[in-house]
């Protein structure tokens, strides 16, 4: 399997981590879980925003991956902009908890770029 499948893997089972943040608290109720998200501030609300777009921006991802792939954009560019789609989700899951809202978008900005240049060169490659 390519580096970048294996991306796609670790973006797939991102929400689940980042919401392990917000659920981590130990007054947690696992009967209401949504009425307890509801009344939580901070950290642990943004932990489950971060949650809700880790699954918001899975899809755009693994498609593009695929779709290099298929494309037959070389290897070592799909895994490359790949983990750059990585790093920049985890440091902005960090960011998101650790209310860092500037440096939040700019992290974005550069796996929604890493998403897009994937496209791009896949277009290219035709």
């Amino acid at each position: 399997m390519t580096i970048a499948f294996w991306c796609v893997l670790i973006a797939g089972c991102m929400p689940f981590i980042a919401v392990g943040f917000a659920k981590w608290d130990k007054r947690y109720d696992n009967n209401a879980p949504r009425d307890w998200l509801a009344r939580q501030e901070g950290s642990t609300k943004r932990a489950y925003a971060a949650h809700l777009n880790c699954f918001e921006a899975f899809p755009f991802f693994a498609s593009a991956v695929i779709i290099a792939t298929l494309a037959k954009v070389p290897a070592a560019t799909i895994d490359g902009l790949a983990v750059a789609f990585i790093v920049a989700r985890i440091i902005y899951i960090w960011c998101y908890i650790t209310d860092k809202a500037s440096l939040r978008s700019l992290v974005w900005i550069v796996g929604v770029g890493a998403t897009v240049a994937l496209f791009v060169m896949a277009g290219i490659a035709r």
